[in-house]
């Protein structure tokens, strides 16, 4: 035993090269879907905390007045 690893034939390293590229295009898929999720999150925590935000301030203006 030589130990030493085989060289595929072309055609299946092709074939390997051409799934590594479809696994590749699936995952900037999936990558892009959550950085759009992680935006939509981080906008309605946006709108949360100016809505807390806007709520606790006019409870102060009530208060002083």
């Amino acid at each position: 035993m030589t130990g030493q690893p085989k060289i595929p034939d072309a055609q299946t390293r092709k074939r390997e090269v051409e799934r590594l590229r479809e696994s590749n295009r699936q995952l900037e898929r999936v990558t892009l879907a959550l950085d759009e999720l992680i935006a939509m999150v981080e906008a309605e925590l946006r709108c949360q905390r100016r809505e807390r935000l806007e709520g606790k301030y006019r409870r102060v203006e009530r208060q002083e007045a």
